[in-house]
């Protein structure tokens, strides 16, 4: 994929606004009990963010696991970020999928509530990054 450094930025941009409002999104339905949908939107909270990181740097791939090794690659392996970052983006997947693909699994307010703040301040601290 090729990008002119205007599209790059462009695209950077929009994601990272989408973070945010993903992660609006999930409080609303955190806020009305939706906790599975609450999770789905987290994880794509945290999801567009790594992408805009991603995307910043050069760093493209088209896939879920191509996004989530690319980032521990590049930002968690090498120490730019965090490591409970890495694990967060990797939880969050497996819970999205055992929430939107299990027949009979609901998430609840104790497992769910406690993510928000890490969250928050994951996609925070990928701004920052972005921001450089």
């Amino acid at each position: 994929m090729t990008m002119t450094q205007e599209e790059r930025n462009e695209y950077v941009s929009y994601r990272l606004k989408s973070a945010f409002t993903t992660f609006d999104a999930a409080k609303v339905l955190a806020e009305n009990g939706f906790w599975n949908s609450a999770v789905n939107r987290l994880y794509y909270a945290v999801f567009y963010a790594v992408n805009a990181l991603l995307v910043n740097n050069g760093i493209y791939s088209s896939s879920h696991s191509g996004i989530r090794s690319q980032f521990s690659m590049h930002f968690i392996k090498s120490g730019k970020l965090d490591l409970k970052y890495g694990k967060l983006l990797s939880e969050l997947y497996d819970w999205r999928q055992k929430g939107d693909y299990d027949n009979i699994f609901d998430y609840d307010r104790l497992s769910v509530e406690p993510l928000f703040e890490v969250v928050e301040e994951m996609i925070k601290a990928i701004q920052v990054m972005i921001d450089k």
